[in-house]
Parts: C-alpha cells; sequence; structure tokens
C-alpha cells in the first residue's frame, strides 16, 4: 500500500487512466510493504524516474550496443577510458552527461556485460529527468564496472516477489555451461507489460528468460533457470531530495569501493557482498 504524510493514498487523476504511472501506483497498492512518502512530490518523482527507466532500458534493445564479456568489452575512446578490467573510465575532459548519451547515440561503439547495461540505463533514466547541469554536478566520476554505481544513485537490494515496473530483477542460472560463464543469469528491466529486458536476450516474457538461459547449461543439466526474488533499486527518494534542493557537489565525493571480481552477469546483491 501506499501512504503520503502517514495517511493511506489510493489513486489521484495527476495521471491517466491506463498510464504506467497508474499500474505502478496500482501495483503498490496492491503489496503488503508499505511504501511510504512526505509529499506528492515525492511519489510523483519515483513514479518518473521508474518510467524513465523503462523507457531507457526500451531504448537500449533498440540500439546497437553488444553484449560482451569484461575481456571483450570496449567504449568509445572520447568519452571513456577502457580499463584493464573491462570498465569505461569518465575521461575528465567530458562532461557526464555526454558520455551516458553517447552510449546510445553512439551505441554501434559498444560492448559490455548486463549488470553494467542496468547501471547505464539508471545513469541514463536519472539524466532524462533532472536534467543535465543537476546531473553533471552529480555524477562527476562515472566509472561504469559490473553493479558499480555513484553513491548518489543508491542502488539496494530489495527481496520480493511483488515486483514493481521499472525493477531489476534477475533470472539465476545454476548450472550454467563453465564455457560460457556470462550466461549464469541474467539482469533484467520488468517493462510493466508482461514482459522483461534483459542485455544480451532483450525484450522477453519470464518464460522466455528461462527457456533462453536453460540452452546455455552444462550437457546433460536437467536444473533449469528460475526468476529470483532479488530485485534492485535506486534510492528514488534520495534522488528526489537532490532534485528538489539543488545541491552543488564537490569532485572530490567519496566514492564506492571497486570490486573487480570478473564474472560477468551477476545480480546486485552478489556484487555487494563483495565487500
Amino acid at each position: 500500500m501506499i501512504q503520503l504524510s502517514g495517511r493511506p493514498f489510493q489513486q489521484s487523476d495527476m495521471w491517466p487512466s491506463g498510464s504506467i504511472e497508474r499500474i505502478i501506483i496500482q501495483r503498490m497498492n496492491e503489496d503488503t510493504a508499505v511504501y511510504s512518502y512526505q509529499s506528492i512530490g515525492e511519489l510523483s518523482f519515483e513514479l518518473a524516474l521508474r518510467k524513465n527507466i523503462i523507457m531507457s532500458a526500451r531504448t537500449m534493445n533498440q540500439s546497437h550496443v553488444r553484449f560482451a564479456d569484461f575481456a571483450n568489452s570496449r567504449c568509445n575512446p572520447q568519452y571513456w577510458n577502457l580499463t584493464r578490467t573491462g570498465g569505461f573510465l569518465l575521461r575528465q575532459d567530458v562532461k557526464p552527461s555526454d558520455a551516458i548519451r553517447d552510449i546510445y547515440k553512439n551505441s554501434s561503439q559498444y560492448a559490455f556485460e548486463c549488470a553494467a547495461a542496468k547501471v547505464i540505463i539508471y545513469y541514463h533514466a536519472v539524466l532524462n529527468l533532472i536534467g543535465e547541469s543537476l546531473f553533471n554536478q552529480l555524477f562527476q566520476n562515472i566509472y561504469l564496472y559490473s553493479w558499480h554505481a555513484d553513491p548518489d544513485l543508491g542502488v539496494r537490494a530489495a527481496y520480493t516477489r511483488h515486483f514493481l515496473p521499472g525493477d531489476v530483477v534477475y533470472f539465476n542460472n545454476p548450472d550454467f555451461d563453465p564455457k560460457t560463464p556470462y550466461w549464469r543469469g541474467e539482469n533484467a528491466v520488468v517493462l510493466g507489460d508482461g514482459t522483461y529486458f534483459g542485455h544480451g536476450l532483450g525484450i522477453r516474457t519470464a518464460e522466455q528468460m528461462i527457456h533462453a538461459l536453460n540452452q546455455t547449461r552444462r550437457p546433460g543439466s536437467n536444473q533449469p533457470a528460475y526468476l529470483t526474488n532479488v530485485v534492485a533499486r535506486p534510492s528514488f527518494k534520495h534522488l528526489a531530495k537532490l532534485s528538489m534542493s539543488q545541491p552543488v557537489y564537490s569532485i572530490h565525493k567519496p566514492q564506492h569501493m571497486v570490486v573487480q571480481h570478473n564474472e560477468s552477469s551477476i545480480p546486485f546483491d552478489r556484487y555487494v557482498s563483495y565487500f
């Protein structure tokens, strides 16, 4: 259920019937968990960002970016420095907003694995919501590697079977073929229409995702892939607060430690467990 200033919130005419915002509100109200907001602005921000995450996922699906493990990752050197571990380090002479948009604009120059794809989608979605000026203040030290993200994205894990449009879920492939370890699983954006976007597999239903992963199991295996209960979400409330306060951040903002693990396609909670 949704609580607004401590009181139940059912619906609003702010969003038209059938819109993704109304669908998200309905899914929240169907959940036994409480989604609490201090203001309608805070709720509206989350709905807008979830919608943008879905749009950015669909746009990436239509682009020419390729799936690759860390050893075969590539990027546009005009905006990023490719590290020896397969990460993309933002060049100091370019704007963060330009670098993120270039992944979509010059997509054929990029190849990366599926965890990094979700972080890129987050950055792109936030950029399209808060605008270039604030985005460039907040995210001056972008490094794209697996689930590593700027602290102000505030990516966190939740454990639930009640998925919301804009969530990132994980399909686990427990008996993947050791020759293709990048098919150990698939991070996928919940699109809200019964389908999911996974970088490398594209847009599919849950059954189609599982079927595709089952084709990549070790020979003779009969242990199927499955949809887990781990969900990755950015900190919607923290980002909403930043967007409303218009802060000016220093380039010396403390960053999260980078965990160099060389395991493609891992879920967010596994990445965090390496800290």
